[in-house]
């Protein structure tokens, strides 16, 4: 027994039934003492409550914060010795003017903030709605091949189970065209030939497939490579194109250990075909939860766009020569990935910020999708467990960056004043508490009386 809890239960009890016994005789007085005839004046009922709710937007005519005052605010942060090698660019959103910076042109290993850039070119190069196409086609009797066209959220999940990407397309999907066809099918091959070059980069670490950081690249996959679909730290294929045709082998009915990938490109009658999701909700996914596979993707689809081969490097190029043309600063950029996994990436505060900057101002709108993808600090993706209790929660958006001593961040954040600011930061060589020294040092864009 709990003698405690019983005797706080009879409290309870107790105090409920005097509050019974006192209403009974308040009633009562005030009915004894009103007369046959009396008035009884009735309050006037209030007035409905009404809400509002809505995204309310900032006044252009916030005060802007002095690159004095910003300073002053920032000192003390600046100075914890755990953010290691340090840069950073702070500028105003509406004007476009550079607030603080620190090392703004020095190259430094970006992380997944390279990510940022990615996203930025595939909405200046692509179309929002372009989606990508997983063909099936029949060169001779019995034989099908499954061509890759860069499809990444395939998946291999039967009808009525989630799957990892929302709105994927299925494997099932396939087969059941394909048996719609009359086709035979005793062979599966698969065609990988749209990417060109390696399938890792340089400057990525094979453990990486078994952390569940990245896949070899081919131009098909299931679930990003995923072995578990649906698991958060699922590792990741070493064969993720053989993978698909097996599965899709299997929902045929065809021993999955004959599949055979194929060293050139196949020619037959399309059988069957099915799309990805568009790509807004492709960059989403990507920004939100730094989805590397979906990152190189995404790079070669620009690369394409722009006549350049589906590769590492020509994705690279074509993500600089996307933001270039659209006047961004890329000097001191070398990319050999489009995910910002590479140790040998190196960007630059200054374009990163710049490509922030036009996101979040008013002369590139075909930019302004970008905020969209930003993960909420305190709320969402990669930023949802990060900033909890700040001020900054709710008010700072950004893309996080992390590799072994390095931390990244850059975004966008509403200051104390109501104006926004957007920034681009980036810590190599940190200490142990990186990750915190850097998230208070944005944190403090949000808290600061900066004005003065």
């Amino acid at each position: 027994m709990r003698p405690t809890r019983w005797r706080r239960s009879t409290f309870v009890i107790l105090g409920l039934a005097l509050v019974l016994l006192v209403a009974v005789v308040t009633t009562t007085t005030v009915v004894a003492a009103r007369q046959p005839g009396d008035e009884v004046a009735v309050p006037p009922a209030p007035v409905p409550a009404s809400a509002q709710p809505g995204v309310v937007p900032v006044t252009d005519s916030a005060a802007k914060p002095t690159a004095r005052g910003l300073a002053a605010a920032l000192a003390p942060v600046l100075a914890n010795p755990d953010l290691g090698r340090f840069t950073g660019r702070i500028s105003d959103a509406l004007s476009g003017e550079v607030l603080w910076e620190q090392g703004p042109h020095v190259p430094m290993q970006p992380a997944s903030t390279n990510k940022t850039i990615t996203a930025a070119a595939a909405l200046l190069a692509l179309n929002r709605s372009d989606r990508l196409t997983t063909r099936v086609v029949t060169p001779s009797p019995g034989v099908v091949v499954l061509v890759g066209g860069g499809d990444q959220t395939l998946s291999a999940a039967p009808h009525g189970e989630d799957t990892w990407y929302r709105d994927a397309a299925r494997i099932v999907d396939l087969a059941e065209q394909v048996r719609r066809s009359g086709v035979p099918v005793k062979t599966v091959q698969v065609d990988v030939s749209a990417y060109r070059g390696p399938s890792m980069a340089v400057g990525w670490d094979p453990r990486d497939i078994d952390g569940g950081d990245i896949a070899p690249i081919e131009s098909v996959m299931l679930d990003g490579g995923r072995t578990q679909p649906v698991t958060v730290e699922s590792r990741r294929s070493k064969t993720p194109a053989l993978d698909a045709g097996r599965a899709l082998a299997a929902a045929l009915r065809v021993d999955p250990a004959t599949v055979t990938v194929l060293p050139t490109a196949a020619q037959g009658r399309e059988i069957a075909s099915v799309q990805s999701p568009p790509l807004m909700q492709r960059l989403r996914d990507m920004m939100n939860f730094s989805d590397n596979v979906m990152a190189e993707s995404i790079g070669r689809e620009i690369a394409d766009a722009l006549g350049k081969p589906q590769s590492f490097d020509g994705a690279a190029n074509a993500v600089l020569a996307t933001l270039e043309k659209t006047g961004i600063d890329v000097t001191g950029a070398k990319l050999f990935d489009s995910s910002g996994l590479s140790v040998d990436d190196r960007l630059t505060a200054a374009t990163l910020d710049e490509v922030m900057t036009a996101a979040a101002g008013t002369d590139k709108p075909e930019l302004r999708p970008l905020v969209d993808t930003l993960a909420i600090a305190g709320g969402s993706g990669t930023l949802s467990y990060r900033y909890l209790n700040t001020d900054a929660a709710g008010f700072l958006r950004a893309k996080t960056g992390s590799l072994t001593r390095t931390n990244t961040l850059a975004g966008i954040v509403t200051d104390a004043d109501d104006r926004v600011l957007t920034f681009a930061l980036l810590s190599n060589d940190a200490g142990p508490t990186g990750r915190t020294a850097l998230d208070a040092f944005a944190a403090t864009l949000r808290s600061c009386g900066c004005r003065s």
